[in-house]
């Protein structure tokens, strides 16, 4: 990809770049709907990223090509303005952040490409943003501080493009370390990176559905964990214990009862899913990966049946720890945890088992975890 954007910028611009940049997508090993819950996320940041070839200019306007649109966008840093909803918003809304933030910004033309595959939960729009928050610190000599450039990625996503996203998504994009996850509290903001275990591999299993329900149905379950965290008493259920809401949970409606029991339960997991990879035990992280599964499913009612397939597939295979739905839901990927040695037969085993029991041909790509966004060639 890199040698991609990088020929590209040579034949339209005529000579090489002055700087690479990429950041990457992500998969969520366990802990969702629990960021807007003030809990626990445990993602990691993978080999699929968002490049930008790009050189500085002497004025204060952005030129960019995207080789996956096949088109071109530019706009004015002195007169940033909303326009129709497309892929050049995210840029656009990034510049918008980091001016607000205070950071004076240089004007740049580039060639932007991704293989982050699109509205598969794998966060494609994180990493359009952090590259592009890498390119202005590149050009404009910013200091690159990585949790501060997630938070001013996350802004432009909630204020600009008006996705009420949680800072998972942005934090991994910018925070991830190769080889490891990075455990969150999405209160606090604290991060802890923790190993994946010794021979293991991480395996992205791609449904080719897409969400069609999500966005009425993520309100719908905001707003039933905020019901249920306010009988308690809490602003968020983070600060409900599993012991206090299993003396309590019959006082509560069914539908809010069964989310705030996977909300609640989901935080215990993902905490002892980072404490067994600290201890190099892929068994028992597999295990909380079947059980979020089972959650995400039976209480918080967001899988569907191409995403049960999936992992029911993944989860028959001999060396399969653990499967899981991934992301918000209703479609996309589900990711397993596998003997590392077992890639080349599991990855043909669960397309051949879910084909026959879909219809459907998913897309599965064995991942590495990879570092954050990042400057790969600055030739200035």
């Amino acid at each position: 990809m890199q040698q991609k954007v990088s020929q590209a910028f040579q034949q339209i611009f005529g000579q090489a770049p002055a700087v690479v940049v990429r950041a990457p997508g992500r998969v969520n090993l366990i802990g969702e709907h629990t960021d807007y819950n003030g809990g626990f996320v445990l993602p990691l940041a993978i080999d699929r990223a968002v490049w930008i070839a790009l050189r500085p200019r002497a004025d204060r306007r952005v030129v960019v090509h995207s080789l996956d649109y096949h088109a071109a966008a530019a706009f004015d840093l002195e007169t940033l303005g909303k326009g129709a909803h497309a892929w050049i918003e995210y840029l656009k809304g990034v510049a918008w952040a980091l001016t607000e933030a205070g950071h004076a910004l240089q004007g740049w033309e580039g060639v932007l490409a991704g293989d982050v595959p699109r509205g598969a939960g794998l966060s494609s729009s994180a990493a359009l943003e952090l590259a592009t928050a890498r390119a202005f610190a590149a050009v404009s000599a910013l200091a690159w501080d990585a949790p501060a450039m997630a938070l001013l990625g996350q802004r432009a996503e909630n204020q600009w493009i008006g996705v009420n996203c949680g800072i998972m998504d942005q934090m991994i994009s910018a925070c991830g370390r190769a080889g490891h996850a990075l455990l969150i509290d999405c209160r606090s903001l604290v991060r802890e990176l923790v190993p994946l275990p010794a021979g293991t591999a991480v395996v992205i299993m791609d449904t080719t559905t897409r969400r069609g329900l999500e966005s009425s149905a993520y309100n719908e379950r905001r707003v039933q964990c905020e019901a249920a965290a306010e009988h308690f008493g809490v602003k968020l259920l983070r600060d409900v214990s599993l012991a206090r809401f299993q003396a309590r949970e019959h006082e509560l409606a069914d539908l809010p009862r069964r989310r705030a029991r996977h909300v609640i339960g989901e935080d215990e997991r993902t905490e002892a899913a980072a404490e067994a990879m600290k201890r190099g035990d892929a068994p028992s992280l597999g295990k909380m990966m079947n059980q979020s599964h089972d959650s995400l499913r039976d209480d918080f009612e967001v899988s569907c049946p191409q995403l049960n397939a999936i992992v029911e597939a993944a989860q028959a295979q001999p060396g399969c720890h653990g499967a899981r739905m991934t992301g918000a839901g209703f479609g996309g990927c589900a990711v397993a945890l596998i003997e590392a040695d077992r890639a080349a037969t599991f990855t043909p085993a669960v397309a051949r088992r879910y084909e026959q029991s879909t219809g459907l041909k998913p897309a599965l790509y064995v991942c590495q975890a990879t570092d954050g966004a990042a400057v790969i060639d600055d030739k200035k």
